[in-house]
């Protein structure tokens, strides 16, 4: 009787920790070679949208190593929709304080810095297009080992 109860605790225990958070819908990487993200290469993400009555999160997860030269990072965000529309945003990660620390979660040599575009609606189901332009001054931005974009389907609005 008391392994049935244990396995039961761990079981439930399990199982609560499991379903807390909501699964990613979309996540994928793209690693820069040599840690280089050259102003050529722009990163492509297609996420296929099932609704249009839910809200998602969008994360964008930038990674680089401490030697990088800046204390922030610059691209363009451009979204093509499943009709075609298009747009197109700048956004500058703010990589380390004005002190030089750094901003995001350090681990060893590399440092992670994530930017999430909350509670969003998209007006039509189907696949939408994200591709990520590095415009920095320089024409290869180094010591950036990857950028990943994460879909979470965000379950505290409907």
């Amino acid at each position: 009787m008391k392994k049935w109860m244990l396995f039961l605790s761990v079981f439930s225990t399990v199982v609560i920790l499991t379903s807390c958070g909501e699964s990613p819908i979309y996540t994928k990487s793209y690693s820069f070679k040599n840690n280089q993200w050259e102003s050529d290469v722009k990163p492509v993400f297609v996420v296929d949208i099932p609704d249009t009555v839910n809200y998602y999160t969008l994360s964008v997860t930038l990674r680089n190593t401490t030697d990088y030269p800046y204390n922030n990072f610059w691209f363009f965000f451009h979204a093509k929709a499943p009709n075609g529309e298009t747009g197109s945003d700048p956004i500058q990660i703010q990589i380390a304080n004005p002190d030089g620390t750094w901003t995001g979660e350090k681990s060893g040599t590399i440092v992670e810095n994530t930017l999430r575009f909350k509670h969003r609606k998209f007006p039509q189901k189907g696949k939408y297009t994200f591709t990520l332009e590095q415009r920095v001054t320089d024409k290869i931005a180094k010591e950036l080992t990857d950028v990943s974009l994460t879909v979470t389907k965000d379950e505290e609005k409907k």
